[in-house]
């Protein structure tokens, strides 16, 4: 359970995080969803330890995410943020190998023992499940943009932590493949017993894949529920400034965002 108690962050004098209070039971997938600059990431980054919080306290089960030891943090959650430069050309098994980072303990890739057999197992397992056994030798630079984002959450799931953050993972992801990452991630849920945290910018993703929605506006959270529950014409109007229908395809909410129109549209005639 990951537990935020009156949490605030401000960069100078503006708060992008203003005292928010939240508890993600451990299990399922919840979605942070908002307009840019609600503080999303941010909230994100500070679970993860990546922001230190000005205010508040955060918790992840019986850890104070503050003062918790490195590594045994890094046991328990991991994070794939939204931007990913490497400073060295790696392949797709060399990436995927540093999620064993945490649990190598200084422990050289050679070296034989319970310990190396259990990094090569969830390596191996990573690989399998994002389906990138063909492209292990490949190097990320010869990879596709939907290829390089299933080999960066292969190397989080390698971490082989109870608690997955991700910012913003179908960033610059066409269609299709944004669908297979949305299926990868639930599964992991369901199969794996992962916590996944994840932000994302398509409500309709959030809607059909989540158990849970928590929406951010202006630094606070405006609206927090399933989706069947969040999935309301008032409710999205509230969140993103704008009507917007909502319609059902096989018993899931989905928002006709295509038709949607301004909460409040200026009169053309008033230019």
């Amino acid at each position: 359970m990951i537990t935020l108690d009156s949490v605030s962050k401000s960069y100078g004098s503006t708060r992008v995080v203003d005292r928010v209070s939240l508890t993600i039971p451990a299990g399922g997938l919840t979605s942070f969803v908002g307009p840019n600059g609600a503080g999303k990431s941010t909230l994100l980054s500070m679970i993860a330890r990546l922001l230190p919080p000005d205010e508040g306290r955060i918790t992840l089960d019986d850890l104070d995410v503050t003062t918790a030891s490195g590594d045994v943090l890094a046991r328990r959650l991991a994070i794939l943020r939204q931007e990913n430069h490497l400073s060295i050309r790696l392949t797709v098994g060399d990436l995927v190998e540093f999620g064993r980072f945490p649990h190598r303990r200084g422990r050289p890739r050679s070296q034989r023992g319970s310990g190396a057999a259990a990094d090569r197992t969830q390596v191996e397992a990573a690989l399998a499940y994002l389906d990138l056994n063909d492209l292990r030798h490949r190097y990320l630079d010869e990879l596709s943009g939907g290829q390089r984002q299933r080999a960066f959450v292969a190397m989080v799931l390698a971490q082989d932590t109870d608690y997955v953050l991700l910012d913003e993972p179908l960033n610059n992801l066409d269609m299709a493949h944004s669908v297979t990452m949305m299926h990868l991630l639930r599964r992991a849920a369901d199969e794996l017993g992962r916590t996944i945290v994840l932000v994302v910018h398509d409500i309709n993703f959030a809607s059909f894949y989540a158990d849970r929605i928590v929406a951010l506006r202006d630094g606070g959270i405006v609206a927090d529920g399933s989706p069947q529950e969040f999935m309301t014409a008032q409710t999205l109007r509230d969140v993103f400034g704008l009507h917007m229908p909502v319609t059902h395809v096989d018993g899931r909410p989905l928002a006709l965002y295509h038709a949607a129109a301004p909460a409040s549209t200026p009169s053309l005639l008033s230019a």
